[in-house]
């Protein structure tokens, strides 16, 4: 057994959503994420949106946006059916610890047996924002476009990886008669 601390996730609600709220990011990093506030509240009214808070034990360490579809990410690009991958960040208290890796590896894992529809992920990232597209490289992403859509700041990458297949893996048997 490893000595990483455990990774898991729940739905924002009453009893984390202050904890969310107070989650930030270093300064650099704010025009690529927008305002922490913003995005909770905007994943709170959103139909077919999974607001979710990253716990490293018993700690909020970063949130997370799933989209049901990956067309409310990827516009109209071609892509298997998927999901979307609206946010997702780690509190700045808590960066350089290895957890937006081990927190993405776990959410792709977790993701992948509750929903049997989608066959991947997409997410679109700022095009400078370098240490974001490692992160999602490292994990698997792959650009799915040549093009660039319009972003805030500079141009945006969309990127799409596949899911960990869900189903377990089988155990092949044999037997030998002798007739």
């Amino acid at each position: 057994m490893s000595g990483c601390p455990v990774i898991r996730f729940e739905a924002v609600g009453p009893a984390n959503r202050t904890a969310v709220q107070g989650l930030r990011v270093l300064p650099a990093q704010r025009g690529y994420v927008g305002a922490n506030g913003d995005l909770l509240a905007d994943a709170m009214a959103c139909p077919g949106c999974l607001p979710l808070a990253i716990f490293e034990h018993r700690t909020v360490v970063g949130f997370v946006r799933i989209e049901a579809d990956a067309r409310s990410v990827a516009g109209d690009d071609p892509v298997p059916p998927s999901l979307g991958l609206r946010a997702f960040f780690i509190d700045a208290r808590h960066q350089r610890r290895g957890l937006g890796s081990r927190a993405l590896g776990a959410l792709l894992a977790m993701l992948a047996p509750r929903h049997p529809h989608a066959r991947g992920i997409a997410l679109t990232v700022d095009a400078g924002n370098t240490a974001a597209l490692a992160l999602y490289r490292r994990a698997g992403f792959a650009p799915i476009a040549h093009r660039y859509h319009g972003g805030p700041s500079t141009p945006l990458r969309l990127l799409w990886r596949a899911l960990p297949d869900p189903r377990p893996p089988c155990t092949i048997t044999s037997a030998i008669s002798s007739t």
